[in-house]
């Protein structure tokens, strides 16, 4: 099988019915995009999880042969920056209210019961303004991931502010992870980002509420411009890309510690690999896990980018650019593939072509972000100040976190059973007793969430080809 599917939601709604067919043997697994998503949580665009199977996503030319001689270029250079400048002036906000209103009913315009994925953040808080205008009938629903935020009655303010009828669901990791069994035969193409069974577990409440539709507020970072903080500047000076080895965070004393685990896994990676978010397998650990020395093909995709985030005028570039490939093949893709498989509309006004082209190439760089404090998505503030007061996750960000210390805790056995039978990773099963008592470690923890995701995968898929060559010989035989 060698064919490319344009997927990105930049570029509009992509079709993978032709990897969902019952009918037809999935292709086979590429076992470095396996490597990809134990290294980063995602594949490297433009490969996918099978082998001869390649993706279009933001950043790439869907006229391209994604086979041949991809070419990565960022189509928001100086996000944030530019224009300095506006041509003419007018009233922004005013302009950015009708804009998101109408890129709402473009893009929820099939769907009869839109749910709006509201973390109670700016991105959420603004788009549910203009969804009471555009959308009234949406629903929005609050996911409690964890006691690292509770952005729920911030949401819930505004949602019964705005008259719009709100739901929340806490996460019960092993709830969650029973409905991703439930449906990952059904999952077009993989990825292990740190929100999917979030996702799945929203999606599936959304489904059984009877809606037929989720409305999702990612998109606009990468053209509002994100500048780095402190942190995440400290962070790239870090990533030396030394060959430490992965036991090093399971020595003891270092194994407790989340902070001694996250600064070894910093040094041991390069700066792009580590703007990407979470925790993940060290090389060698990952080549422990396949069997093989593998984990190098998977490094060696990142070439692809090197030149495009090379010529970056800016830290903030830099990053925009770094984080796009992580928001191409995890962030947007955990909600593509998870509606694929619940049978859900997926709708991100944020992607729209009228809005996201005016923003980027319209408004002016002081409405966008502020050279002193560094304050972004000035006009998103200024939109949300138009309804709100200050919020409390308006200033700190909220998101749809998933809680993987009690996903190890609640689901150990049941991950080590699809290790026991795990060809493709045959190393899972020792990895995993190794560490059975090092997952209280968020650190620890995010690795046994990937093997939780990919193991199951790589099992279902496994099982249609085997079932589907037994019926290609009965009816061989009939």
């Amino acid at each position: 099988m060698r064919t490319q599917i344009t997927m990105s939601p930049y570029y509009g709604t992509p079709d993978f019915s032709r990897l969902m067919r019952d009918d037809v043997p999935p292709p086979a697994v590429d076992p470095v995009s396996v490597a990809d998503i134990l290294r980063n949580a995602f594949v490297y665009p433009p490969y996918s999880i099978y082998e001869g199977v390649r993706l279009v996503t933001f950043g790439f030319c869907p006229h391209d042969d994604m086979h041949t001689e991809p070419k990565f270029h960022f189509k928001f250079r100086n996000a944030g920056e530019v224009p300095e400048y506006a041509a003419t002036e007018q009233d922004w906000v005013a302009g950015y209210h009708r804009r998101l209103c109408d890129a709402i009913q473009r893009s929820c315009a099939g769907m009869s019961s839109p749910w709006l994925l509201q973390s109670g953040g700016k991105d959420s808080t603004t788009l549910a303004i203009a969804i009471a205008d555009a959308r009234p009938d949406t629903t929005c629903i609050t996911y409690l991931g964890g006691q690292e935020e509770d952005e729920v009655e911030s949401a819930t303010h505004v949602a019964r502010t705005l008259g719009l009828r709100h739901e929340t669901l806490t996460c019960d990791p092993a709830r969650a992870y029973d409905r991703y069994l439930g449906v990952v035969d059904r999952m077009p193409l993989l990825t292990a980002d740190f929100a999917l069974l979030s996702c799945i577990d929203l999606g599936t409440e959304v489904v059984g509420h009877g809606g037929d539709g989720v409305v999702d507020g990612l998109g606009a970072d990468s053209y509002f411009g994100t500048p780095m903080s402190k942190r995440q500047e400290m962070l790239k000076r870090l990533s030396r890309d030394l060959p430490l080895p992965g036991w090093l965070s399971e020595l003891p004393g270092v194994d407790r510690s989340f902070k001694l685990c996250y600064m070894l896994s910093t040094l041991r990676m390069n700066e792009i690999e580590r703007a990407f978010p979470g925790s993940r397998f060290s090389d060698d650990e990952v080549d422990e896990l396949l069997g093989r020395p593998i984990s190098q093909h998977s490094r060696h995709r990142l070439e692809l980018y090197r030149e495009e985030i090379g010529s970056a005028t800016s830290l903030w570039e830099w990053r925009d650019m770094s984080t796009s490939i992580a928001g191409s093949a995890g962030a947007f893709a955990k909600g593509l593939y998870s509606s694929a498989a619940l049978g859900l509309k997926v709708a991100y006004p944020f992607c729209d072509l009228t809005l996201r082209e005016w923003i980027h190439r319209e408004v002016p760089r002081y409405q966008k972000v502020d050279p002193v404090t560094k304050l972004n998505k000035l006009l998103i503030r200024d939109h949300i100040a138009t309804r709100f007061e200050e919020l409390p996750y308006v200033t700190g960000k909220g998101s749809f976190r998933f809680d993987v210390r009690g996903l190890a805790k609640a689901r150990f056995d049941c991950v080590r059973e699809f290790a026991r039978d795990s060809a493709e990773l045959p190393g899972a099963g020792a990895w995993l007793d190794r560490n059975r008592r090092r997952l209280d470690n968020k650190y620890h923890a995010s690795k046994f969430y990937l093997l939780a995701v990919v193991l199951p995968w790589l099992a279902s898929r496994r099982e249609r080809r085997t079932q589907q060559v037994q019926d290609t010989r009965e009816r061989a035989y009939a």
